[in-house]
């Protein structure tokens, strides 16, 4: 029926509810979904109005540039680097920008060999240096390694092991004196110990993490836990307290669940699980120039890319598909522990992703 031909009341309740459903549309990711890019593991970050990606065919690397997350699939992927040393098999890259200049981590090896290393260059898709081994303290198995800066001091985090064997995969964070350069100790910030990040394991993991700060200028660093092989895969978080000092271990709080996964049993209370894909994880936020200072304030959503399988679909690697999404801070979030030195509780500011 044409608004012409109803009363005033019913006409300006439908024109109030199509401006409400006008606002919800546009409030939604202009891109959300599966793109058609195969793999796992995303990175992306914008500069000015372009979206560039890093990504591992295996044995090199691939940069794409586009003007939206959603047009990176279509655009072509130039190779920057090719592992002609034999370093082994190429894993999770990450693009960094710091002083103009653009760096890619990445681990290469095989088996326990590997470590982590980095390419640099002006120019995002052109220009790589040979890729140097990056020097981190202990020299163990070291893997979704990214450079960020906080509070003025740059700082690397990784996924690793204590020792020699696959015992199960930590954080570790250290300090950085350059953007190639480790300085000091490592420090071990998140083992995978809670009953939900150990549904699925051999070894349990704490995986690619992502450093991003809240509005309040508190420092959080997502990961993913559980086997990447299974859909029990997921995201976590861990808040370091206001003024707390990053390569302390208490000074982190863990969030009480998965904050974005498919299996109801492990979610965060008030949080809920995916509806169109499985195992949703390591994940990348797309920030202004890479810069973890530039989130959202509350309220807006910013875009997001992660992996994962649709659902309806076998759960497998090969499966895996890069898709976008969104994600906004979420406010006044307690989390909780118990037993351990320090508050058992500290509340601030979590993270809702949206599919």
């Amino acid at each position: 029926m044409r608004l012409s031909r109803m009363s005033g009341v019913a006409a300006f309740a439908l024109s109030m509810l199509l401006a409400l459903t006008m606002s919800l549309t546009s409030a939604r990711p202009a891109e959300a979904g599966q793109t058609a890019i195969r793999g796992a593991d995303p990175s992306v970050l914008r500069v000015g109005g372009t979206y560039i990606s890093v990504q591992s065919t295996g044995a090199a690397i691939n940069v794409r540039q586009a003007s939206s997350t959603g047009g990176l699939a279509s655009a072509p992927a130039r190779q920057v680097w090719s592992d002609t040393g034999n370093l082994g098999e190429i894993w999770a890259p990450e693009i960094v920008r710091d002083g103009g200049r653009y760096y890619v981590y990445f681990s290469a090896g095989r088996g326990a060999a590997h470590r982590m290393y980095v390419i640099s260059s002006a120019s995002p898709d052109t220009g790589y240096t040979a890729a140097t081994k990056l020097a981190l303290p202990d020299d163990k198995w070291a893997i979704d390694g990214t450079m960020f800066t906080f509070n003025g001091q740059r700082w690397f985090v990784w996924s690793g092991w204590a020792g020699t064997t696959n015992v199960e995969q930590n954080l570790y964070i250290a300090r950085m004196s350059s953007p190639t350069t480790p300085a000091g100790a490592r420090y071990i910030i998140s083992q995978p110990r809670e009953s939900w990040e150990r549904v699925v394991g051999n070894p349990f993991i704490n995986e690619g993490p992502e450093a991003i700060k809240d509005p309040n200028g508190q420092l959080h660093i997502t990961y993913s836990a559980n086997g990447s092989w299974s859909d029990q895969y997921c995201i976590a978080e861990l808040r370091l307290r206001a003024g707390g000092d990053p390569t302390y271990v208490w000074d982190w709080y863990k969030s009480n669940g998965c904050l974005f996964g498919s299996n109801r049993a492990t979610m965060m209370s008030g949080w809920d699980p995916t509806l169109n894909v499985n195992g949703p994880g390591h994940h990348t936020f797309v920030l202004l120039d890479g810069d973890i200072a530039t989130s959202p304030p509350a309220g807006p959503t910013f875009p997001l890319m992660f992996h994962a399988v649709a659902k309806g679909t076998p759960y497998s690697w090969e499966n895996r598909y890069w898709y976008t999404g969104s994600f906004c801070w979420w406010g006044n979030t307690t989390y909780s522990r118990a037993n351990v030195p320090g508050p058992n509780t500290d509340t601030g500011f979590s993270l809702k992703f949206f599919e």
